[in-house]
């Protein structure tokens, strides 16, 4: 059972309803009679080790609805990647506050984070219970059926190419879109989901799944652009070649690295502009387009999923009740049921820590250039029931009189 103190922290790329999980969190342990205070670590890991806290415990549940709607990390966070040495450090933090119990929203390397200070915890024999309260855009948990900020980052994903594709048919040419996405391409699948008419684009559609090759991707745009006199392409940022190198590597005389040697895949247009200029070199197509959306799709203001903001509340009111009812280190996941409800269980961490999921066969089309009808029928519940719409004019013709 949940007593003493509660800290809660949040780590990784932000999204449009990680405030939810944890006003989830925060308003279901002040339910709780043996907890005397909730605790929240400014900046992720880091604030745990730099003692860096503040007490959620005074917050209104007003405020905290409100700061819910919001978007981002509302308390800030990291991303440091703790080993053995940076976990004992948390650990030491949790045990000089008597902290008894421990939940991090985040992504695959937060459950990993969650169950090595658990570890600690039992060597110890320290009575501390791990949490993890999965978030992240990319959709890459294991076990889970779908992610929260998945659907939100989906719906901006959905809306921007809708509104380009809208674009192009005014004046048409060719559009390169990069979404993030180094393993998994869920994100980028999602660029298709609010085509409406036969035409609609985004016509291609390339994911880290499939291996990219450069001579197959000139030939589809090329055919899409003769076949519609227009093309879109969606790309993910994690594209690569038969070698498992990233594309943006094989076109680009230098590539930018991050602090883990990974090729600098985000925060950088390069991608869409070497794309670009590969297709004005290899083809007669002349208006060529490229944008990377970047950080715009995590937290956009405005365009969260109504599925997506219940069900990010949900998993921090699930991780306190597992906590305190189940008396066990563990990770909320999210499963499907019917054509759509969700059941949310309680896994043990090793099941979800430090491993990805991908997009599975059945969602990528033979061509490996688009997404398939069972992809669209996983994705559009998650949208939420909020759709933007559109319409096209019947373009009744006037009969030619001097251009008969």
């Amino acid at each position: 059972m949940l007593q003493g103190k509660v800290l809660v922290a949040q780590g990784g790329g932000p999204t449009a309803v990680i405030n939810h999980s944890l006003a989830g969190v925060v308003l279901e342990a002040r339910k709780i009679p043996a907890v005397t205070n909730v605790y929240g670590a400014i900046h992720g890991v880091r604030g745990i080790v730099d003692e860096d806290l503040v007490d959620l415990t005074q917050e209104t549940a007003e405020n905290l609805d409100r700061v819910g709607d919001t978007p981002c990390s509302g308390l800030g966070s990291t991303r440091d990647k703790p080993d053995e040495k940076y976990c004992g450090e948390i650990f030491k933090v949790l045990q000089a506050h008597d902290i008894g119990t421990f939940l991090y929203i985040g992504g695959n390397d937060s459950s990993d984070t969650a169950r090595i200070v658990g570890e600690f915890a039992a060597k110890s024999n320290y009575n501390l219970r791990c949490v993890h309260v999965p978030k992240t855009i990319d959709n890459d948990l294991v076990i889970n059926d779908h992610t929260p900020g998945f659907p939100s980052a989906a719906k901006f994903v959905a809306s921007a190419f809708a509104g380009a594709n809208l674009d192009n048919r005014a004046l048409p040419g060719v559009y390169i879109a990069v979404v993030m996405g180094r393993h998994a391409g869920f994100l980028t699948g999602a660029a298709a989901g609010y085509r409406k008419y036969e035409d609609d684009g985004p016509h291609l559609i390339y994911l880290p799944e499939r291996t990219f090759k450069l001579d197959q991707f000139i030939a589809d745009v090329k055919a899409t652009s003769d076949r519609f006199g227009r093309c879109i392409v969606a790309v993910s940022e994690g594209v690569h070649d038969e070698s498992g190198q990233p594309i943006i590597a094989q076109l680009a005389a230098e590539v930018e690295r991050d602090a883990h040697g990974n090729v600098q895949l985000s925060g950088t247009g390069a991608l869409g502009d070497l794309l670009s200029d590969h297709i004005k070199s290899h083809t007669d197509i002349k208006r060529v387009r490229a944008d990377t959306f970047g950080y715009l799709q995590r937290s956009f203001l405005g365009v969260a999923s109504d599925v997506d903001r219940r069900e990010a509340r949900e998993v921090g009111a699930k991780a306190i009740q597992f906590a305190h009812f189940l008396d066990r280190n563990g990770s909320v996941t999210i499963h499907r049921i019917g054509h759509y409800a969700v059941d949310y269980r309680f896994n043990d961490l090793s099941d979800i820590a430090a491993k990805t999921k991908v997009m599975p066969d059945e969602f990528i089309n033979p061509e490996a250039n688009n997404v398939t009808g069972q992809f669209m029928r996983y994705l559009r519940p998650l949208l939420g029931t909020e759709t933007p719409d559109f319409a096209r004019l019947r373009e009744v013709s006037v009969p030619k009189i001097l251009n008969k």
